[in-house]
């Protein structure tokens, strides 16, 4: 049986990934870990671990405490955040993945995930329908260290065999938890503000047109390309995945189907400029050839599931 831990488990994404692997591999498997220790309280069903992703000693104890097979490396600065402190954002990114992929070099763990996005792209990026190989030219330190780690990831597998596999994650939704930083956090606090009845304060340009995936779909991506033959996996870099693309008038308008008196306003700051340099839609098309991706949600089933769940 796998031996999973996750990093960054407290986070957006952390905390239904690490859910998702206890229900598949069982609680006693999954040992989830986060430097912040009050993230505790969301793992009561299974392990839990202080750790700081650059200490690699004690990510190096941990692995052999629990005979690791799997390591999910979830733990990263996202983009407006890391725009205000870039040297430690690079620091953090790039210096615990070469930690995790050290430890696969050395035999210590047999297969890593770790997420790429869509800020590897930028503004010379194709914007429609972007392939999967193209010009890549990153606006934000996060996206830089998003395609150095791509890079990383692809030589540890050439070089020496490492089992590491990535996708490129659109923008992220979900309403378990409270989003992370990034620059399309305004699909995710939108749903709460229309709830709560307050008027939303959007910090992009009401046409500014974004990849999108609700989180089930991101969980049934990550959990399908690592369950995937080895074989099948003919990218080591990280793969396109795709679900749905909309606006912010977009989304404000399916809102409005439920919240009619709802309002927003539209003040674009420093997110808007970064969103601009990112692509309008993907391409897909590899990772529904090689490992049979298929997103299960739109902007319509999306929305209806948030707000049914929110709503109790």
């Amino acid at each position: 049986m796998e031996k999973i831990l996750v990093t960054g488990a407290g986070g957006q994404l952390g905390s239904e990934l690490t859910a998702a692997l206890a229900a598949t591999y069982g609680n006693d498997n999954v040992i989830a870990t986060d430097i912040n220790e009050a993230a505790k309280s969301k793992f009561d069903y299974c392990v839990f671990e202080v750790l700081d992703v650059l200490d690699n000693a004690r990510l190096e104890a941990l692995v052999e405490k629990y005979q690791v097979s799997q390591v999910y490396h979830l733990a990263a600065i996202l983009s407006a955040v890391g725009e205000k402190n870039p040297l430690f954002t690079w620091k953090l990114n790039m210096d615990s993945l070469l930690n995790v992929l050290e430890l696969a070099k050395a035999g210590k763990i047999q297969q890593i995930y770790w997420p790429s996005s869509i800020a590897v792209f930028g503004k010379s990026t194709p914007r429609d329908n972007t392939p999967q190989d193209c010009v890549m030219d990153p606006t934000t330190v996060y996206g830089i260290s998003k395609l150095a780690g791509e890079r990383w990831c692809a030589y540890y597998f050439e070089k020496y065999g490492v089992d590491v596999r990535s996708l490129r994650y659109p923008g992220l939704i979900g309403y378990k938890s409270a989003a992370g930083g990034g620059t399309t956090d305004y699909a995710v606090d939108i749903f709460r503000a229309a709830i709560e009845g307050e008027t939303f304060e959007c910090f992009l340009k009401e046409d500014m047109y974004l990849p999108m995936m609700y989180m089930p779909d991101a969980i049934k991506a990550t959990l399908d390309i690592m369950k995937a033959p080895k074989e099948d996996i003919s990218i080591r870099s990280s793969y396109n995945v795709s679900a749905m693309s909309f606006s912010p008038s977009e989304i404000y308008a399916e809102l409005l189907k439920y919240y009619p008196d709802f309002k927003i306003n539209y003040n674009p700051d420093f997110r808007q400029e970064i969103a601009a340099s990112w692509p309008d839609s993907i391409d897909d098309t590899h990772a529904r050839l090689d490992w049979n991706w298929k997103q299960e949600y739109n902007l319509e089933k999306m929305a209806k599931d948030i707000l049914d769940h929110l709503a109790k």
